[in-house]
Parts: C-alpha cells; structure tokens; sequence
C-alpha cells in the first residue's frame, strides 16, 4: 500500500508540473504524507524529472528542509 502512495504522488506531481506554486504545494503534502525511504525515493525521482523543467528546479529545496 505505501508503495501505491508513492506512485499516486509521482502521477499527481507530473500532472501539476506546469504550474511552480501547485506544483510546490503538492510536494509539500506529499513530503508529509510519505515515509522517509519514500521521501528519498522521490528525491530521486524528482531529480530526473526536473532535469529539463528550469523552473522547477528551486523546489528541490523543499526536499533538503
């Protein structure tokens, strides 16, 4: 079950990608609803999923808070 919060959140994030402040406040919710192992896994992730999105670049720092 916790992997399938996991997935939802990367589908929810990829969806909301075209707006910076949505997509930050998803990733708020997601970062205190996810287990740690999760919350690196989705580091991880968001680290190459950003790669070519600049202007999501800044909420990597989300990530390190």
């Amino acid at each position: 079950m916790p992997r399938a919060m996991l997935d939802y959140t990367k589908t929810i994030l990829q969806k909301v990608s075209f707006d910076v402040k949505l997509f930050a406040r998803e990733l708020k919710k997601a970062i205190s609803r996810l287990l740690p192992s999760e919350v690196n896994e989705l580091r991880i992730w968001l680290q190459f999923f950003i790669v070519d999105k600049p202007e999501l670049q800044p909420t990597l720092l989300l990530l390190k808070a």
